[in-house]
Parts: C-alpha cells; sequence; structure tokens
C-alpha cells in the first residue's frame, strides 16, 4: 500500500513536497515513481528512482525543477517540487514496480490514492 501526501494549492513560483509512504517491508527492492493526471489527460510519467536510489529519471518539463529521492530506511519516497508552473497543476501518484524504470504507468502493480496540487497564477 502507498499513502500520499504534502498536496495542496500554491501560487506560481512556490515550492512543494510530496511524500509516499510504504507499508512494505519489501519497499528497497521496487522502482518507485511519481505519475500525474491532469483533467482531461492521460497519466504521464513525472520523474522516477530506481530501488537503490543511484539512478533518477524526470519527464522533459520538470528537469531541473523537481528532484524524486528516496528513503529505503523509512519507506518513504519524495518528490521536492520547485518553480511550480500552472500547467504541474494535476493529481500526483506515487506507484511501484520490479522493472527497472518503465514510463508507462501500466508496467506500475500499485498505485497510491494520489493528492491533488494547484498552482494558481
Amino acid at each position: 500500500q502507498l499513502v500520499e501526501s504534502g498536496g495542496g494549492l500554491v501560487q506560481v513560483g512556490d515550492s512543494l513536497r510530496l511524500s509516499c509512504a510504504a507499508s512494505r517491508r519489501s519497499f528497497s527492492r521496487y522502482t518507485m515513481a511519481w505519475f500525474r493526471q491532469a483533467p482531461g489527460k492521460e497519466r504521464e510519467f513525472v520523474a522516477g528512482i530506481t530501488s537503490s536510489g543511484q539512478s533518477t529519471e524526470y519527464v522533459d518539463s520538470v528537469e531541473g525543477r523537481f528532484t524524486v529521492s528516496r528513503d529505503n530506511v523509512g519507506n518513504t519516497a519524495h518528490l521536492q517540487m520547485h518553480s511550480l508552473k500552472p500547467e504541474d497543476t494535476a493529481v500526483y501518484y506515487c506507484a511501484s514496480t520490479f522493472l527497472i524504470m518503465p514510463k508507462s504507468p501500466n508496467d506500475y502493480h500499485t498505485w497510491g490514492q494520489g493528492v491533488q496540487v494547484t498552482v494558481s497564477s
């Protein structure tokens, strides 16, 4: 089970930190990723981090503004978001997979409930 927290309503240029708490003791075996889905749009890969935390990937639109991290002792993953833009507005989900950094949501087997991030101009 994955549980996200940290969403909210912010202004353009603000920062937010999303957290994802995992209940599985095998958390350190999974690639973790953040996806987002805006109204009327498909769910898209935002950022991912391999099980060891050594490799990360980002969608081009957030590169340099977002940072994904994980704590394999505390069984948590985080998405630090800076310089937020209105186009970042979406429901953000964390997800896990045994695969190595897939970008398709179909390759992730466990999902959180999602948190709303709204960036107001």
